[in-house]
């Protein structure tokens, strides 16, 4: 049930965006353990000019390519964000040509009581889930 979005530069083609989201949901899937069928996935694409991802200090250019993704997702260990990732970047690179620094993520993190799949209802509150 993680929340994926992804801001990135506009220009790609669907065919782009669709590897993009096949992979990055691999990488849930694979990291997170969580079943095929939890898929949550946005994407906001934005003017170049709109976009500044920069590099922290840590000394290298990311290309038009750049893409951020935030992670909205209940509580994971640090063994599983690392592994995602690693998992995340092998995935993008292997079937998208993304270059490993022009993948940013950030994974915010809340509880069972903030999600709800419908229906005006807490489905993890309520045992649904």
């Amino acid at each position: 049930m993680p929340l994926l979005t992804f801001d990135l530069i506009e220009g790609r083609t669907e065919e782009e965006i669709k590897l993009l989201l096949d992979a990055s949901h691999r990488a849930v899937v694979k990291a997170f353990e969580v079943p095929e069928g939890d898929r949550y996935q946005i994407v906001h694409q934005h003017p170049k000019h709109e976009l500044i991802i920069e590099d922290t200090g840590l000394g290298f250019k990311r290309s038009d390519k750049v893409v951020a993704v935030s992670v909205r997702s209940t509580p994971r260990t640090d063994k599983q964000k690392k592994s995602f990732y690693n998992i995340l970047v092998k995935e993008l690179n292997e079937n998208c040509g993304m270059d490993s620094k022009d993948v940013m993520v950030s994974i915010v993190t809340n509880s069972a009581s903030d999600w709800s799949f419908g229906f005006g209802e807490a489905q993890f509150l309520n045992g649904e889930l």
